[in-house]
């Protein structure tokens, strides 16, 4: 919630990679979408929280 645009975080808070498949399940379920291609590091997918992405992180 805290990045800018609302982007998904690539690294967690100890400087890890989030994992692909987190991410895959974030775009499957609708709570996130892809933002735009990484020209530095193609294989790095960069999304986005969609508002029902929001919803869910804001919690009830």
């Amino acid at each position: 919630m805290a990045q800018p645009g609302g982007k998904l975080p690539l690294f967690d808070a100890n400087g890890r990679r989030v994992s692909r498949r987190l991410v895959q399940a974030c775009l499957d379920a609708g709570w996130a979408e892809p933002w735009f291609a990484n020209p530095v590091k193609p294989d790095w997918q960069v999304c986005k929280l969609t508002d029902a992405g929001r919803t869910v992180a804001e919690g009830p």
